[in-house]
């Protein structure tokens, strides 16, 4: 069964978020505290929204889905974006993937959303399978850029160098 999460699966989230990190070789980068994301997904701002695979039989939590709303200027529409899919290995191939997957396709048609986009790492082989059985493609022609720590500190020093009234302090 696929729902949507509720403030009650903050912390069955935080662990499969930590259990994907792992398994992606990334344990380390994974810092979310289960406080963070329940203010990311329930506070009064949500900043991302979640839906929970749930085995049929035993009513586990076996997976989820985390995803947030995007903007394409190019196309002038709205689209999805999935941060995180997850399924514990114990229930892969049982379809919870594709049920997962299945009701964000279905959540970016009732809303409009004409993209549904996600990143995966090159090495993860059966993951790319998966979604090119589903009909994803895979765009060679870009690359994830990302600033953080000190490259994302000295770039905002720019925008200080700037000084008053010029604009970019005042956003």
């Amino acid at each position: 069964m696929i729902r949507f999460a509720a403030v009650q699966d903050v912390a069955e989230i935080h662990a499969m978020v930590r259990e994907l990190a792992a398994y992606e070789r990334a344990a380390a980068e994974a810092k979310a505290t289960p406080e963070q994301l329940r203010q990311a997904l329930f506070g009064a701002h949500p900043a991302a929204y979640s839906l929970m695979a749930e085995d049929d039989d035993t009513g586990e939590v076996v997976g989820f889905a985390l995803w947030f709303p995007r903007f394409s200027t190019w196309t002038g529409t709205r689209g999805m974006h999935l941060e995180d899919l997850y399924v514990r290995p114990h229930a892969r191939g049982g379809g919870h993937g594709k049920a997962l997957l299945a009701a964000l396709a279905d959540i970016c048609l009732r809303h409009g959303y004409e993209r549904f986009e996600w990143w995966v790492l090159t090495w993860n082989e059966p993951a790319i399978g998966f979604y090119r059985a589903l009909g994803a493609e895979l765009l060679d022609d870009w690359t994830v850029c990302r600033l953080s720590g000190d490259a994302l500190e000295g770039l905002a020093r720019l925008a200080s160098a700037a000084g008053p009234g010029s604009g970019a302090t005042d956003v």
